[in-house]
């Protein structure tokens, strides 16, 4: 089994998004793939909690059972002790130390190509953001052409993001649950549309974001690959910064310096190097040795 293996080096302002000069961090976590197809049951509508302080909180949100197996690669929930979830805590320390500065909030994630594994860092960094409940982090699943993070977890179809964005009367708070047992919240894609490119590029995605954002501490952008498709140019717009997932030994250089340059190297706070094996055994022994029983 192979380990995540991560570097954060700060830039000079320590800011991201426009304002920042590109982070560059380096990491490994397995790729997830679905184990089972999303379950074939009805889109079901709901409404928005209803709220006194105009701000909904994780008691307003219904609850979800995530069913998943092995082959998710949620370490940091399965495996809290691997070396591989001490290096999302430590990607977490680098992103906790921007949040503070309240530039960072909505966080976009997207790989260059499919597979690089770019909902499986989501599904992993979100755990670790929430930090035992002490924060609450909202995976928003924009990937509107392939549901990875509701087929992983096998979670029932309810109404979602393309949901919201066809219908402006339905607000996203009335599509979030809480998925446990990892703590964090999630607005799935929703009904698949075949518009979905064009639903991204409509007025409505902005506010979408903004009005689900309100209720969180961290927003996590699960976004399609950018190669071939431009829904991830549409979705940073509305994002702090973006964090981009590429597989080691099998992620092109070229369509790596093509997403950059769609991106724009100024709108990247790091890379995450996906699928490095550990090469300092000595390192991993000692954690096996070591086995923090109370990681966080």
């Amino acid at each position: 089994m192979s380990h995540l293996r991560n570097l954060l080096y700060r830039s000079s302002n320590g800011e991201p998004g426009n304002s920042a000069s590109a982070t560059a961090v380096a990491g490994e976590a397995s790729s997830a793939k679905a184990s089972a197809a999303l379950p074939a049951t009805p889109v079901l509508r709901g409404e928005a909690p209803a709220l006194s302080s105009g701000v909904a909180t994780i008691a307003d949100f219904p609850m979800d059972e995530a069913n998943f197996t092995p082959e998710a690669r949620i370490i940091f929930h399965t495996a809290p002790r691997d070396p591989a979830a001490d290096r999302f805590r430590l990607l977490r320390m680098h992103l906790r130390d921007i949040w503070r500065t309240g530039r960072l909030k909505k966080l976009l994630i997207t790989g260059a190509l499919a597979g690089d594994g770019k909902s499986t860092v989501t599904m992993n960094l979100a755990t670790a953001l929430v930090e035992r409940g002490r924060r609450s982090v909202l995976v928003v699943e924009a990937d509107l052409h392939h549901t990875a993070i509701s087929e992983v977890l096998r979670l029932k179809q309810k109404a979602g993001m393309s949901d919201c964005l066809v219908d402006e009367t339905l607000s996203p708070l009335a599509c979030i649950r809480r998925i446990e047992p990892f703590g964090w919240h999630l607005l799935s894609a929703g009904e698949p549309r075949k518009n979905s490119t064009e639903l991204l590029q409509g007025p409505n995605l902005g506010r979408i974001l903004n009005e689900a954002a309100a209720s969180f501490d961290w927003v996590l952008i699960d976004s399609p690959p950018v190669v071939p498709l431009t829904d991830t140019v549409s979705l940073q717009q509305h994002a702090d910064a973006t964090l981009l997932v590429v597989r080691a030994e099998q992620t092109p250089r070229e369509a790596v310096e093509q997403t950059i340059s769609l991106l724009g190297k100024k709108n990247i706070l790091g890379i995450v190097l996906n699928g490095v094996e550990p090469r300092n055994h000595r390192y991993y022994k000692y954690y096996e040795g070591y086995g923090r029983q109370n990681a966080d």
